[in-house]
């Protein structure tokens, strides 16, 4: 079942009377195409990253399908790649249409690419009690600052004796974001999420462990990805995705599984925070300082609006809990590239008196 609350439905520009080409199922798009010169695709033909490990990645085209060294953590799952000719390392990356990224779990400050090029995010969750309206919010914030389509997925609807609450509160997130429950392990799958999942479209699902993100992409690509059940104590899931894995289907779009992520941190993604809570954005430009905290101060507009009933005091704790977090990674994290930057340019220059 499918309630969609958005306009917004995936294009594609695939002939449905074609067979794909094994570069159309990979999701290969005009957009990237567009990059290549004339010839260059014949001499440095591109492939697409479908797994990256510590030192290496794996790439599948039309004529390579196999793993190449390369230690460089600026290239992630997703990304359109061309390799030369010996087909040992890239030659180049082609430019993203979209990039899913985090704050690095931890204290290190960096930025951990997700997934690069994808079209829609399904964010999984179950009707139990691991449903968090907070983390589905975080993980739809990231998809809008990226430029990803969201779609919510309640899975287990079949172990629920009343799936309304959780479909009531999902529906309430955002009216840009259809919300499809299904039984994961039926012939729903595959119905339900049909209209996102054609042939050039790249899909990933995202969500905790244990909700059902492996036994999506098994029904989807008809592949054997292992997947576990949940704890009963706290219905919280157990890993069984250990790394990102781009699965490439036979006859409609390329499908990523993820692992569960414990930790989601925002960073750099101001723009989709306010996509999701359009009329909090709005009032907050209303108040009388542009610092404004909206606590204490005389003319804000949050705290009118609060005292006259119309906003969610729940809704706003998680928004102004979003922004602060996004607001204090953002800047720890611009930090940390002046201070590299400013380091890289101390050794170039000692190195440069050294030759002298």
């Amino acid at each position: 079942m499918t309630r969609d609350t958005s306009q917004n439905q995936p294009q594609t520009d695939i002939d449905a009377d074609t067979a794909p080409t094994l570069l159309e199922l990979l999701g290969w798009q005009p957009f990237f195409a567009d990059q290549l010169d004339e010839g260059e695709m014949a001499l440095t033909p591109p492939a697409r990253v479908t797994q990256v490990h510590r030192n290496s990645l794996h790439v599948v085209g039309e004529t390579v399908d196999t793993t190449i060294v390369y230690p460089d953590t600026e290239i992630t799952v997703g990304d359109w790649i061309l390799i030369n000719e010996a087909q040992t390392k890239p030659d180049r990356v082609l430019d993203r249409q979209s990039l899913i990224k985090r704050r690095g779990a931890g204290h290190d400050r960096h930025v951990q690419m997700i997934a690069a090029n994808l079209d829609t995010s399904f964010i999984v969750s179950s009707c139990n009690r691991d449903f968090n309206v907070a983390r589905i919010e975080r993980y739809i914030a990231l998809a809008f600052e990226a430029g990803v389509g969201p779609v919510i997925v309640l899975t287990k609807a079949d172990l629920c004796d009343d799936v309304e609450p959780f479909v009531t509160a999902a529906t309430a997130i955002s009216n840009k974001v259809p919300v499809v429950i299904l039984n994961a392990l039926s012939d729903a799958p595959k119905r339900e999420l049909a209209q996102w999942c054609k042939v050039g479209q790249t899909v990933a699902f995202l969500g905790s462990s244990g909700v059902g993100k492996s036994t999506l992409v098994n029904a989807l690509t008809g592949s054997n990805v292992d997947t576990q059940g949940v704890r009963e104590a706290d219905a919280r899931g157990r890993h069984t995705t250990t790394s990102r894995h781009l699965h490439i289907t036979h006859d409609s779009c390329a499908v990523l599984d993820t692992p569960g992520m414990r930790e989601l941190q925002v960073t750099d993604a101001a723009s989709g925070i306010s996509d999701l809570f359009p009329d909090l954005h709005n009032l907050s430009l209303e108040c009388k300082f542009s610092d404004c905290s909206h606590q204490v101060e005389p003319g804000c507009a949050i705290l009118a609006a609060i005292k006259a009933g119309v906003i969610d005091t729940d809704r706003l704790a998680r928004w102004n809990k979003l922004a602060t977090e996004e607001q204090a990674n953002s800047e720890s994290l611009a930090q940390r590239k002046f201070k590299d930057k400013k380091l890289g340019k101390t050794i170039k220059s000692i190195k440069k008196k050294n030759r002298k």
